[in-house]
C-alpha cells in the first residue's frame, strides 16, 4: 500500500504540477522565500511578490542591509506582517551566524526567526533533498480522507499521528518531490469543498471515496464566534500635514505606520475613543470632526471596523507614549510608508 501510495502520487505530480516559479530552482533562499510568503496565503497572491522581493532582494546580504522598513513597504498588501520582520531578522543572522548560507540541519534551521516545524522540514526536503516530512492543512485533509482518520485535525494528538504518517509514507531519496506532490493534491484536487474526485490519482483506495465521507472529513471542531471590534482613528492634521504613528515592532501589524486610534470601549463614543487614544499614544489634545471613512476588514481571528475621523491639532507636545514613532507628513509622502490594509481606503481619500 505505501509503494502504491507514493508511486500514483509522484507519477501524477510529475505530470500535473503547476508550474511555480519556486519550483524551477533549489537555490536555499528562494526556496526560504517562497515558503515564509506561502504561510496562509494562496498562490496566486503570492507569485508577483515573490518576484518583486527576490528583485529588490536577491540575496540574504541584500536583505539583511536593508532597513526593516523598506522589507515591510514591498510585503504591504500581503498580510501576516510577523512574516517580514522574521525573515529580514533570519537574514541578519544568516549573514552573521553562518556566512551568508542557509544552514542545513533541522536544529540550525528552527533555532532562526520564523522557522517552525514544517518550515524547516519543507527547506530541508526541496532545497537540500533531505529526507524530513511536512504537515499543513492540505496534507491533513488528504490523508484524514485516504485514510478515514475521523480525530479533530485542530489537536494537538491528531495533528501529531499526521506527522508520525507522513514519516512513514516518505519515500527515501524524494522526500522533496513527495511533499510538494501531496501539498498539491490537496490544493488542486482533494479540496476543501467539492473535491474533483475522479481525477486524483489515489481514488481507487481512498477510504473516505468509498465510505462517501468526502465531505465529512477531515472533522474540524468549530471555532468560537469570531470577535469584531470598532476602532476609532484620527487623520490629524496641523496645517498642510498629517500625523501617522508606528506600531510597536512586536505584535499585530509590528512595524507599520497608522493613522493613531484603537479599540472602542463600552459606553464609549467613537469620537471619544479617537480623543482618548491619541491623547494616551500621542499626549496631545485633539478636536475630532467629521467621519471620513469606515471600512471593515477581516483577520485571521477577529474582524474590525475602522471609522476614521478628521481631526485637527489643538495643543501639547507630541510624545511616543504608545507608540514606537510618529511623523507630521504631507500627504503625497504617505506613499513612503508601509500602512495596513485596512488604512489603505483612508490614504486614497486622503490623495483625492
Amino acid at each position: 500500500m505505501k509503494s502504491a501510495f507514493q508511486r500514483s502520487l509522484l507519477e501524477w505530480y510529475h505530470r500535473h504540477q503547476r508550474q511555480l516559479p519556486w519550483r524551477t530552482t533549489k537555490d536555499p533562499y528562494r526556496i526560504l522565500v517562497s515558503e515564509i510568503m506561502l504561510q496562509q496565503t494562496q498562490v496566486q497572491t503570492v507569485i508577483p511578490y515573490y518576484h518583486r522581493f527576490l528583485k529588490t532582494f536577491p540575496s540574504f546580504q541584500s536583505l539583511a542591509r536593508a532597513p526593516l522598513q523598506r522589507v515591510l513597504k514591498l510585503w504591504e498588501g500581503l498580510g501576516y506582517y510577523s512574516r517580514a520582520r522574521n525573515l529580514h531578522a533570519l537574514a541578519k543572522a544568516v549573514v552573521r551566524a553562518h556566512d551568508g548560507h542557509l544552514p542545513s540541519t533541522y536544529d540550525e534551521l528552527k533555532a532562526l526567526p520564523g522557522i517552525g516545524r514544517y518550515t524547516a522540514g519543507a527547506i530541508l526536503s526541496i532545497a537540500f533533498d533531505k529526507d524530513y516530512p511536512v504537515v499543513d492543512g492540505n496534507v491533513m485533509r488528504v490523508l484524514a480522507r485516504y485514510f478515514a482518520i475521523r480525530g479533530d485535525i485542530r489537536k494537538p494528538a491528531t495533528q501529531s499521528e499526521f506527522w508520525n504518517l507522513v514519516e512513514k509514507l516518505l519515500p527515501h531519496g524524494k522526500a522533496g518531490d513527495f511533499n510538494q506532490a501531496i501539498m498539491e493534491l490537496g490544493a488542486t484536487i482533494c479540496t476543501p469543498k467539492n473535491p474533483t474526485c475522479p481525477r486524483c490519482p489515489l481514488r481507487h483506495s481512498c477510504q473516505a471515496r468509498r465510505q462517501n465521507l468526502q465531505d465529512v472529513l477531515p472533522v474540524k471542531k468549530k471555532a468560537a464566534a469570531t470577535p469584531h471590534f470598532h476602532i476609532g482613528a484620527g487623520v490629524v492634521r496641523r496645517g498642510d500635514k498629517i500625523l501617522i504613528s508606528q506600531r510597536p515592532l512586536k505584535g499585530l501589524l509590528g512595524g507599520l505606520w497608522e493613522f493613531p486610534g484603537g479599540k472602542q470601549e463600552p459606553g464609549e463614543s467613537l469620537r471619544d475613543t479617537v480623543r482618548r487614544e491619541i491623547k494616551e499614544e500621542l499626549g496631545i489634545n485633539i478636536e475630532v470632526g467629521k467621519k471620513l471613512a469606515e471600512i471593515d476588514h477581516a483577520y485571521s481571528h477577529f474582524k474590525i471596523t475602522l471609522h476614521a475621523h478628521e481631526c485637527a491639532y489643538r495643543s501639547g507636545q507630541v510624545q511616543a507614549l504608545g507608540v514606537r514613532a510618529w511623523r507630521w507628513v504631507k500627504p503625497h509622502e504617505l506613499k513612503r510608508f508601509a500602512f495596513p490594509a485596512a488604512n489603505q481606503p483612508i490614504i486614497q481619500k486622503l490623495l483625492k
